[in-house]
C-alpha cells in the first residue's frame, strides 16, 4: 500500500501527466506534490482546486444518493490544454482529501487516468 510520495510517483507515471498533488480540501493545503503546477506554484494550485472540490462536496446537487465514503468520486475539468482530474479519497478520519492530476490534453488518456486514480485512492495509506 503506497504512502503519499509513492502514490504521486505512480500518478506521474501515467501518460501525459504534468503534475500531481494530494490536497486537503478543507484547508486548501497540499499534503504532497510531484511534477509541475499549472500556475508555477503548487500551493496556489492546491488552494484553487480545493475551492472547486469544496463546492462539489458541499452542494446537495452533487452529493445526492451517496451515503458512504466521500461525497463525490471524481471531478473532471477540461481546458484547452489539458485535463484536471480530482479524485476524492476515502479515509478513516474525515475524508477531506483528494488527488489532483493535471494531464496534457494531447498525450494524456483521461479514461486511463480515472481508473488509475481510483486504484491509487483505494490503496493510499494516510497516517
Amino acid at each position: 500500500m503506497p504512502g503519499i510520495d509513492e502514490c504521486l510517483i505512480e500518478a506521474m507515471a501515467l501518460p501525459g501527466a504534468r503534475g500531481a498533488s494530494l490536497v486537503d480540501w478543507t484547508s486548501g493545503l497540499a499534503l504532497g506534490t510531484a511534477g509541475d503546477s499549472p500556475v508555477g506554484d503548487h500551493e496556489t494550485t492546491a488552494a484553487e482546486t480545493a475551492e472547486l472540490a469544496r463546492a462539489a462536496a458541499e452542494f446537495d446537487s452533487f452529493t445526492y444518493g451517496g451515503t458512504e465514503g466521500p461525497p463525490v468520486e471524481d471531478l473532471i475539468v477540461t481546458t484547452r490544454a489539458g485535463y484536471h482530474v480530482l479524485r476524492f479519497v476515502e479515509t478513516s478520519f474525515d475524508s477531506s482529501v483528494f488527488l489532483h492530476l493535471w494531464l496534457d490534453r494531447d498525450s494524456g488518456n483521461l479514461a486511463l487516468a480515472r481508473l488509475r486514480l481510483r486504484d491509487l485512492a483505494d490503496r493510499l495509506v494516510l497516517g
